[in-house]
C-alpha cells in the first residue's frame, strides 16, 4: 500500500475542482513562464480574481510566483499533480481488477448455464422487482437477474 499526504492530496484536487484554474495550469503547461496579466487575458475577470486563483494554486505546490519589478510570472510546478496521478492510478488498478472479475463471472455463468449463451433462458424465473424487494434475500437475487438481463442483452 502506498501512503500519500492526506493534505497534499486534499489540496491538489481542491486546485483541480474549478476549471479556471485547470485551464491556468493547461496555458502553464503550454507556454511555460508566464505573466499573471497574460494568464489572466482569456479569462473574463478582474486581476485580483485571478490572483486568488493563483493563490489557491500556489498553495497546492501547483504554482510558483517570482516578482520580476512590477511583474508577477507564474511557473507550473507539476509534482504534485505527479502524486495525484500515482494515488488515482491505485485505485484505477483496484476498479479494473473489480471488472475483470465480473467479466470472469459472467464468462463463467454463460459456460456453467448454456440457455443463457443462446438466449433460449426463460423469463419467468426472473421475479418482478416489485416482488423480489420484499422477499428475504431479495437484494442479491436482483442483482443476479440484472447480470442475466446484462449477458441476454450482450452480444
Amino acid at each position: 500500500m502506498v501512503h500519500y499526504s492526506g493534505a497534499l492530496l486534499d489540496s491538489t484536487f481542491a486546485a483541480l475542482s474549478d476549471a479556471t484554474r485547470r485551464g491556468i495550469l493547461a496555458r502553464l503547461a503550454r507556454q511555460g513562464e508566464t505573466s499573471v496579466s497574460d494568464l489572466a487575458a482569456p479569462y473574463k475577470m478582474s486581476l485580483p480574481a485571478v490572483s486568488k486563483h493563483l493563490r489557491v494554486l500556489e498553495h497546492a505546490g501547483l504554482v510558483s510566483r517570482q516578482k520580476d519589478g512590477r511583474v508577477h510570472r507564474c511557473r507550473l510546478r507539476a509534482e504534485p499533480m505527479k502524486d495525484a496521478a500515482v494515488w488515482i492510478e491505485h485505485y484505477r488498478q483496484f476498479w479494473e481488477a473489480q471488472l475483470d472479475s465480473l467479466a470472469r463471472y459472467l464468462e463463467d455463468s454463460a459456460t456453467q448455464d448454456p440457455s443463457i449463451k443462446h438466449g433460449t433462458h426463460s423469463t419467468q424465473q426472473q421475479r418482478p422487482k416489485s416482488r423480489a424487494a420484499s422477499k428475504p434475500g431479495a437484494k442479491k437475487a436482483a442483482s443476479r437477474d440484472r447480470i442475466q438481463r446484462f449477458e441476454l442483452e450482450t452480444p
